[in-house]
């Protein structure tokens, strides 16, 4: 496991399901994922809202986020965390 955090980017193509499949792989290998959303993408904060919601629909129950700004750090657990 790596000690440094992984920062991905959403531009102008917003998210794509390359982009979902890119992480998913990356998560094979990391417990935590920086993403930023970059002023290409939107700057809207209920929009970015709304693509921190659908990536975490994506990912499944076993991670978690919270989207500060227009960063989203996502984490995975090793079990489904409980709501």
């Amino acid at each position: 496991m790596r000690t440094r955090d992984l920062k991905m980017q959403i531009g102008k193509n917003g998210l794509t399901p390359s982009f979902l499949e890119q992480l998913k792989h990356e998560f094979e290998r990391e417990n935590l994922i920086k993403v930023s959303i970059l002023k290409s993408a939107t700057r809207d904060k209920e929009h970015a809202k709304e693509i921190a919601d659908k990536i975490l629909s994506e990912l499944g129950e076993k991670f978690t986020g919270k989207l500060i700004g227009y960063v989203l750090t996502l984490q995975k657990w090793r079990r489904v965390k409980e709501k």
